[in-house]
């Protein structure tokens, strides 16, 4: 559980930054992405959970990462 805690504190440091350095850009880049289809980003966000299985994949079974 202090694992799940920390990767979960990390992605949420990761995440908060461009709304904290740049929230103007931030602001403009939602604005663009509300014109993106759906499809779109639906394909993007299951590209990127595969890509993230992968690794935590990797970083478990091998010793790439140790």
């Amino acid at each position: 559980m202090k694992f799940f805690v920390a990767v979960l504190g990390l992605v949420m440091i990761i995440e908060g930054m461009p709304y904290f350095a740049f929230p103007e850009k931030m602001k403009e880049l939602l604005r663009q992405l509300q014109e993106v289809p759906p499809q779109y980003l639906r394909l993007i966000g299951f590209f990127s959970v595969l890509l993230g299985l992968f690794l935590c994949y990797l970083a478990r079974r091998t010793s790439l990462f140790s």
